[in-house]
C-alpha cells in the first residue's frame, strides 16, 4: 500500500511541475538603438533594434512634452517605419515598446526626439505670399526661412527711400555657378524675393515698419518669371497682384524729419520693362561685382562659397567690385558711375529697354570706357531728368516718384565738372 501511495505522489509531483512550466513568461526586451533619419518638413524615418523573437512594436509620438497615452500610436513588425503628415519646423518626441504577445509587452523606451525641417520654398506663383514659404513664423516679422539666404548690394537701387530685404532660395543641393563678375548661373527652381518696406521711425526701431510689396523672380526651364505680392493694411499677408497701386507712406528719417511719399507699386508690364535684356527676362541686382564686399566683417561672396551657395568661383579678390556710391574713398566719377550702373544701366546698355526703343544710346555700365558711355554728350539731359518728378520724363523712368536728393549732391557737381 505504501508503494502505491509513493507512486501516486511521484506522478502528481511530475504532473504539477509540467503544468508550472506552461506558466513561464519569456522576458520581452525593450527595443534599443533608436534613430531618426531622412527627416523632412513633414516626415521622418524611425529605426531601432529588436532582439525579441516576435518583432511587433508600438510607437507613440507627438509634439515635445506630450503626455503618454495622448499621442499618435502606430504599430509595425518591421525594424523601421516612416512617419508622415508631421508639422514643419516642430520638435517631436516618441517612445517604442515591444509586443511579444497580447499579455507580454516590454517597458517603453526612453523618450527620443527630432525636429522637422522648415517647409521648402515653393517655386511657383500662388495666390498668397505665405504659401511660398519664403518666411517663417509671423509673416509681418519678415523672418527669412532657413531655406533662403540674404544678399546685399554695395550700391543699392533707389526706390523712394524704401528699404529692401533681398533673399535667394536655391533648390536643395544646388548652387549658383560662377560665370564672370556679372550674374551667376542660377539653377532652375531658384526663387528670388525682394521686399520693400519703410521703418516708420528711423530713430526708433520699436515704432515698427510699413511693408509695401514683395517682388518675386522664379527661374523655370531656363526662363525667369516675374510676379508681385502687395501687402494688406494689417501687414499679415500679401496677395499676388499684377496691377499698379499708389501707397501713401509717412515716416521719420534718421535726422528726425518727417517725410512722405506716394509710393508707386509697378504693374506687370513695368516690371518686365526693367527686368529684360534683348527681350529675355533677367534679374538686375545680384551680379557678383555688386555683392563683392564685406558684410558682417566677411566678404559676402566668400561666405556664399563657404556655405555652398556659389561654386566654381575664384578667390573674390580676383572678381571686380562695384563701388559703394556713398563711400568718399572713391572718386566722384567712380561713385557716380556706380550709381548709374545700379540705377540706370539695366535700361541704358546694349539690349536694354531704352537703347532698343529710343535713338539716344548710352551705355551706363561701370565697365564701359567713359568715352563710350555718351555720358558727356547727354550730361545736360541727365541733369535735367534726374532732378524732376514729371511722370514719363524723369529718370529713372520707373520705380521712382521723388528725386534722390543725396545722390544729386554727388551727381550734379560731377556732371557740371565735365
Amino acid at each position: 500500500m505504501k508503494r502505491i501511495f509513493i507512486l501516486i505522489f511521484l506522478i502528481a509531483s511530475f504532473t504539477s511541475c509540467e503544468d508550472d512550466s506552461d506558466d513561464v513568461i519569456i522576458i520581452c526586451d525593450t527595443p534599443s538603438g533608436l534613430t531618426s533619419t531622412e527627416i523632412t518638413h513633414n516626415s521622418v524615418l524611425l529605426s531601432w533594434s529588436n532582439l525579441n523573437e516576435i518583432k511587433a512594436v508600438t510607437i507613440e509620438y507627438g509634439l515635445n512634452g506630450f503626455q503618454t497615452g495622448t499621442g499618435t500610436i502606430v504599430t509595425t513588425s518591421d525594424n523601421s517605419i516612416t512617419i508622415e503628415d508631421l508639422v514643419p519646423n516642430m520638435a517631436y518626441e516618441y517612445y517604442i515598446s515591444a509586443n511579444c504577445s497580447v499579455d507580454n509587452v516590454s517597458m517603453s523606451s526612453d523618450a527620443k526626439s527630432f525636429n522637422t525641417e522648415v517647409s521648402p520654398v515653393v517655386a511657383q506663383f500662388l495666390p498668397k505670399l505665405s504659401q511660398l514659404n519664403i518666411f517663417t513664423g509671423d509673416l509681418g516679422e519678415l523672418t527669412p526661412s532657413t531655406n533662403t539666404f540674404k544678399y546685399e548690394l554695395s550700391t543699392e537701387l533707389y526706390s523712394d527711400y524704401a528699404h529692401k530685404l533681398r533673399l535667394i532660395s536655391l533648390p536643395k543641393d544646388e548652387a549658383m555657378v560662377y560665370d564672370g563678375d556679372g550674374l551667376p548661373i542660377f539653377p532652375d527652381g531658384t526663387v528670388m524675393a525682394k521686399t520693400f518696406y519703410y521703418n516708420l521711425d528711423e530713430t526708433n526701431a520699436a515704432a515698427g515698419k510699413k511693408i509695401i510689396e514683395t517682388r518675386i523672380l522664379i527661374k523655370q526651364s531656363n526662363i525667369w518669371h516675374l510676379g508681385n505680392y502687395v501687402w494688406n493694411a494689417a501687414q499679415t499677408e500679401a496677395t499676388y497682384d499684377e496691377d499698379s497701386h499708389i501707397v501713401p507712406v509717412t515716416w521719420i528719417d534718421a535726422q528726425g524729419v518727417e517725410k512722405s511719399v506716394d509710393y508707386k507699386v509697378p504693374d506687370y508690364p513695368s516690371c518686365v520693362t526693367c527686368h529684360q535684356n534683348s527681350g529675355r527676362r533677367t534679374p538686375i541686382g545680384p551680379k557678383l561685382r555688386s555683392m563683392n564686399f564685406d558684410v558682417n566683417n566677411t566678404n559676402q561672396l566668400q561666405q556664399f562659397i563657404n556655405d555652398g551657395h556659389l561654386t566654381n568661383a575664384p578667390n573674390p579678390s580676383s572678381i571686380s567690385a562695384l563701388p559703394d556710391w556713398e563711400d568718399t574713398n572713391f572718386t566722384p566719377e567712380e561713385r557716380t558711375r556706380a550709381y548709374f550702373d545700379m540705377n540706370c544701366a539695366h535700361c541704358h546698355s546694349p539690349g536694354g529697354h531704352h537703347n532698343m526703343n529710343f535713338y539716344e544710346a548710352m551705355d551706363l555700365r561701370l565697365e564701359t570706357r567713359f568715352s563710350e558711355t555718351n555720358i558727356y554728350d547727354y550730361r545736360y539731359s541727365i541733369m535735367t531728368r534726374i532732378q524732376t518728378s514729371i511722370p514719363g520724363y524723369s529718370m529713372p523712368f520707373l520705380g521712382v516718384t521723388t528725386p534722390h536728393t543725396e545722390a544729386l549732391q554727388l551727381i550734379i557737381p560731377f556732371l557740371e565738372s565735365l
